[in-house]
């Protein structure tokens, strides 16, 4: 009780949060075309309507201070008429992720320079104009939720308030709303993009804004995908990720040459579609056997799951047929030494301990850290001219930690908010892009959601699927970034009135 009154002692000591933001004037070179832009960084505060204490429910006596988020907003100069130009709001996932992997990794007018798999750069890392930016086809809005990059509750708030699905939607579509409305967007052509559990954010957006603002989207841009958690998360009696990763586990054991000489000789493609037509037939329904499951079927089995994932037979045997993702990138390259990376198979790393069951960390998320660390928190205050002593969050493991979905006795599942987005709004469009080497979120996955979304046959087509030759972050793969650019420009390009 002392610690509550102290807190609430010291919130009302606090001086009242005020926005602070900074303009700065820039040009980029994109597609050959120069853009002049304004970049508009920092922290918004957002408000929450504050209901009387003891009166009927609906009755309020004004609004608090909730939280101040940071953005990063870069608009094209020169546009007479904002309505004619559109606008992209952009988040990533984590929970506990900033926006800066799209933000310095693919759309916005710098970006960072690294090499990709095997070609990491010595720091320092630096900045580079961005050639592929989105801003040629929208304006960008880059928003980090509370408890990343430099967005805070206030001074008597409870962070864990925030880290629910539904309060982390609610104060997002906030931010939304008030940018849109202070910078005189309403009529402007709107889009979300939004990566890893960014895309499940995105899901639940489309429809809260729908449906709280009447703000309805002209497209959603949804990158590595989960809409559904039972596709990837391994649990027991949860078959599904066993049977939706396997097509991942061809890819990468193809990427390190571990697939029998057939398969490895008929290139990624054939071989992933070889081992999705098996995981979707004969590996799904001997797993629906469970212990029924004959033991001469069992030992074929083994040995068919053997060789689309580059594993031992006996490996798989002693498994019971179900190799989860922590043991695959273990046990893949283990008789070298190495590791392989979830968000992007194609990288390696060294354990200590080589008999382990797990890895220590994953390689793919290491390469790509320092640089963009280093980059944002010096653009942020050298480039965009803004200040703030507190840390960049680029992946608050404390958010992660603290995340509650509120689900009972359910895996978290958005589709049926997409389903409704789409179906409540039929100019809708939705664009999925999916890595090939990608085991956070592996395309067959992806795959297996959409095609049981449930929409009318005649609104199937407002989706789109794109899959590129690289992992999670396919922008970090020079070619597939030049890739995502052409297909996300012209998937705006597509959907605008």
């Amino acid at each position: 009780m002392p610690d509550t009154e102290e807190k609430k002692d010291e919130a009302a000591g606090a001086p009242a949060p005020e926005d602070k933001v900074v303009e700065t004037t820039h040009s980029v070179v994109v597609a050959g075309e120069t853009i002049d832009y304004t970049a508009t960084c920092g922290t918004i505060v957002v408000r929450q309507e504050r209901e009387k204490k003891g009166e009927q429910e609906g009755e309020f006596e004004g609004e608090r201070a909730h939280a101040t988020m940071f953005f990063v907003a870069y608009t094209r100069s020169g546009v007479a008429d904002p309505s004619t130009r559109p606008i992209t709001y952009s988040f990533n996932g984590g929970p506990g992720s900033s926006s800066v992997w799209l933000h310095l990794g693919a759309l916005g007018p710098r970006r960072v320079e690294m090499g990709d798999v095997g070609a990491l750069r010595p720091p320092p890392y630096g900045l580079v104009d961005n050639e592929h930016s989105l801003l040629d086809a929208s304006d960008l809005v880059f928003i980090d939720p509370v408890g990343t990059g430099f967005s805070r509750p206030v001074a008597g708030e409870k962070a864990r308030d925030f880290h629910t699905l539904d309060k982390d939607i609610e104060s997002v579509g906030e931010f939304i709303r008030l940018y849109t409305s202070r910078y005189g967007r309403w009529r402007s052509p709107k889009f979300l993009i939004g990566e890893s559990y960014g895309t499940t954010r995105a899901a639940g957006l489309a429809p809260h804004l729908h449906e709280r603002h009447g703000m309805a989207m002209n497209g959603i841009m949804l990158v590595s995908v989960v809409l559904d958690f039972a596709t990837i998360v391994f649990g027991a009696g949860n078959d599904l990720p066993y049977i939706l990763f396997l097509p991942g586990y061809t890819a990468a054991a193809w990427y390190h040459g571990r697939l029998e000489p057939e398969l490895q000789s008929g290139g990624v493609e054939a071989a992933v579609r070889e081992s999705e037509a098996f995981a979707r037939g004969d590996y799904a329904l001997a797993l629906l056997q469970g212990d029924r499951l004959p033991e001469a079927e069992r030992r074929e089995i083994a040995r068919r799951v053997a060789r689309y994932s580059g594993l031992d037979a006996d490996f798989v045997e002693r498994a019971d047929l179900r190799v989860g993702d922590q043991r695959f990138f273990k046990e893949l390259l283990r008789r070298e030494g190495k590791t392989i990376g979830r968000l992007d198979s194609r990288f390696t790393g060294v354990d200590r301990d080589h008999v382990g069951e797990t890895p220590e960390f994953d390689p793919s998320l290491s390469f790509a850290l320092g640089p963009y660390a280093g980059a944002v928190n010096d653009y942020v205050r050298r480039e965009l001219g803004y200040e703030s002593d507190l840390p960049y969050e680029l992946l608050s493991l404390k958010v992660n930690e603290q995340w509650k979905f509120e689900r009972d006795n359910e895996y978290v599942r958005v589709t049926e908010s997409l389903r409704k987005a789409i179906t409540a709004n039929p100019s809708l469009r939705v664009l999925v892009a999916s890595g090939l080497f990608d085991l956070g979120t592996p395309p067959a996955a992806t795959d297996y959601t959409l095609d049981h979304l449930g929409l009318p046959a005649e609104l199937r087509g407002n989706l789109t699927v794109h899959t590129y030759e690289a992992g999670h972050m396919m922008y970090v793969h020079p070619p597939s970034l030049e890739k995502l650019k052409r297909d996300l420009a012209g998937f705006v390009r597509s959907a605008l009135p």
